[in-house]
């Protein structure tokens, strides 16, 4: 049996951090199904299509990580319809510090409370990715500052493209 599990994000733009959860979620899980949101209630930097193209290159690309198991798709509903879409019980979240997990934790809860099936697992990225944020990497590649320990090259080649 294929085990799926479903990373949602908004990966805008995507990080070491976030790539990190997925290199250790795939030890965990036959597939990962990396969902872009596009939700319009945020205000993005890059559009949907822009941010799955990016973490697209970011993956298969740069990091040529194996294109069987990841699936990157863009999805606007609520994150337990996606899971039954991919026939997935399991939520992942990344976790950075003691500062992300009350909203992560109310956010698994509510998940509980819309299906029971779904279980939310979180995942810490390594000690030196922790503290990378992608508003972070937003504002010092605005600012000319160098990401290279944050993301991907051609994530960065993508960020700097926007604030050309």
């Amino acid at each position: 049996m294929n085990k799926v599990a479903i990373y949602p994000g908004t990966f805008d733009p995507i990080t070491y951090g976030h790539i990190d959860v997925i290199k250790k979620s795939l030890k965990l899980f036959d597939k990962i199904v990396v969902a872009v949101s596009d939700v319009s209630n945020k205000n993005y930097l890059f559009n949907s299509n822009e941010r799955i193209d990016i973490v697209n290159k970011a993956l298969f690309k740069d990091l040529k990580l194996n294109r069987k198991k990841i699936l990157v798709v863009s999805f606007s509903s609520l994150t337990t319809d996606l899971c039954k879409k991919y026939k997935s019980n399991v939520i992942l979240r990344g976790l950075r510090a003691v500062s992300d997990f009350e909203y992560e934790f109310q956010l698994a809860g509510m998940n509980r409370k819309l299906n029971n099936n779904i279980e939310t697992i979180f995942l810490m990225s390594d000690v030196e990715n922790q503290i990378i944020s992608s508003k972070f990497v937003k504002e010092i590649v605005k600012l000319n500052g160098d990401i290279k320990k944050f993301t991907t090259k051609s994530t960065i080649k993508s960020l700097k493209e926007k604030y050309e």
